[in-house]
């Protein structure tokens, strides 16, 4: 696994920012020139990738494409993957990205104020398509089985996973690079403040992102990009792979009810298709990450989701969003990335910002310090708007 976010530019930076409970949320003093209600945002810088790719790769790649590369360039490396093995086999790729909104505005505004469409840019459609991410990470690392975006809000990184690995179960690839990234610009966001969808605790803004909090008042908005390289057991054996964890079950709903409002029966059914398809006990799970970003309807219909499905069984659940705001795309990803160090470093990072439970959050058994444990079975949850669901249960080897 690989990944480039707020919380670190990778896994040993990450790993150290969720144990000390670090917060990689910042207020943006240009957001609020801009007009905006919240100028709170997760902080995460763009990489440098003069001398590491080619002036003509990088004129394609727009801010999200960029942070896939890196934490896909790290992934590879961990998994003991170099270029020769990926020319010489069918390696596919799924990775989770619903929006290119900055390089669509750029293009917008030079058309309006020079009148002429040549002054666009080769780059630009390239850096404008949702599929940017799979597009120029294919072609970089020369990726010849499945190529393809999965546009599934911020269910996206955690659908790619899962489809992920059905395309594996089924035997149609033995390998597959998934993931989720998400630009961190303001015009990606511009339309969600404008719904009053983001916190405006911008005094101290690392007390803002409080999920599952009764004082919780929004998310804030974060990204960068993560990625798991996920592969067929037998082709991991056989070449000797520094095998981590493996993906039990994968469930998936749609809410079939409101474009943005989340309900309860969603969820609820993602989580048990996902349970029931790894073929194990509710008592067998050890920590749940649940998607809860700080919304005050999101939140207490989550937490009613599983309560409905654990009932009185109540391992640890808390929502890293605490500590990155909403990685949106990215965050289905990421957070299982962020389950993975949390399991293979034996902790749980707190539930940062959970000060006084609501009626639905009290239910459930949510850290506000860092608990120390061994686990070796996580759920992680994701939903998105439109009520696109999806659930990974994963463990540990």
């Amino acid at each position: 696994m690989g990944i480039y976010s707020c919380l670190g530019k990778n896994l040993d930076e990450v790993r150290d920012a969720l144990y000390t409970a670090k917060s990689g949320i910042v207020l943006d003093p240009k957001r609020k020139e801009m007009g905006f209600r919240s100028g709170l945002t997760a902080y995460i810088e763009e990489p440098n990738l003069k001398g590491v790719l080619s002036r003509n790769q990088r004129v394609y790649m727009p801010e999200q494409a960029q942070y896939a590369y890196v934490a896909t360039a790290e992934a590879l490396r961990n998994a003991k993957i170099d270029q020769d093995y990926l020319d010489s086999h069918e390696v596919g790729l799924l990775y989770g990205n619903d929006s290119s909104a900055d390089a669509v505005v750029r293009s917008v505004d030079t058309m309006r104020e020079k009148k002429d469409t040549t002054l666009v840019g080769s780059g630009a459609i390239f850096k404008s398509m949702n599929s940017t991410v799979t597009m120029n990470l294919s072609c970089i690392f020369k990726l010849k089985g499945i190529n393809l975006t999965v546009s599934g809000a911020c269910a996206s990184g955690s659908h790619a996973i899962g489809l992920g690995a059905l395309l594996i179960r089924n035997g149609l690839q033995d390998m597959v690079v998934c993931g989720g990234a998400q630009e961190v610009n303001p015009f990606s966001i511009g339309s969600f403040d404008g719904i009053s969808a983001f916190s405006i605790r911008e005094n101290d803004p690392t007390k803002a992102s409080r999920p599952f909090d009764r004082d919780r008042d929004g998310l804030v908005p974060g990204g960068g990009a993560a990625t798991v390289i996920i592969e067929s057991y037998e082709s991991a054996v056989k070449r000797g792979a520094p095998i981590l964890a493996e993906v039990l079950g994968y469930g998936f709903s749609s809410n079939g009810d409101h474009i943005s409002v989340p309900n309860v029966d969603g969820p609820a059914r993602s989580l048990s298709m996902a349970i029931k398809l790894s073929g194990i006990s509710i008592n067998d799970i050890g920590y749940i990450n649940a998607h809860a970003t700080s919304t005050h309807v999101g939140d207490q219909n989550e937490a009613k989701a599983i309560y409905q499905v654990f009932g009185d069984v109540r391992p640890e659940v808390t929502s890293t969003k605490g500590q990155t705001g909403h990685e949106m795309w990215m965050a289905g990803a990421s957070e299982i990335i962020y389950s993975m160090l949390m399991m293979k470093n034996g902790f749980i990072a707190p539930n940062l910002n959970f000060e006084n439970p609501d009626e639905d959050s009290a239910k459930l058994n949510i850290p506000s310090k860092r608990v120390e444990k061994k686990f070796d079975i996580f759920l992680s949850n994701s939903f998105g708007f439109g009520g696109t669901n999806s659930t990974l249960v994963v463990k540990n080897l």
